[in-house]
């Protein structure tokens, strides 16, 4: 597995399980401060496509996970 699905991993499980802290219909509501980490999560995901800059994707490669391969990459238009 590549730093790419692993970040897509990551940010998915990380909002969802932000959504069930903070949305206030959940039963497993805590406290709607929790939507700030859901902000901050996909503000993230937002700035990184545009500036390919991304914090967790760097500790992943120091940790020794491979980068995505050319091949999964998607082409440019």
């Amino acid at each position: 597995m590549n730093s790419e699905r692993i970040i897509r991993i990551m940010a998915g499980s990380f909002i969802l399980l932000s959504l069930l802290l903070g949305a206030p219909a959940s039963p497993l509501y805590h406290s709607s401060y929790w939507l700030w980490f859901t902000a901050f999560v996909g503000f993230n995901l937002f700035q990184s496509g545009f500036t390919r800059f991304c914090p967790a994707e760097m500790m992943l490669w120091k940790l020794g996970v491979n980068k995505a391969s050319p091949e999964t990459m998607p082409k440019e238009l």
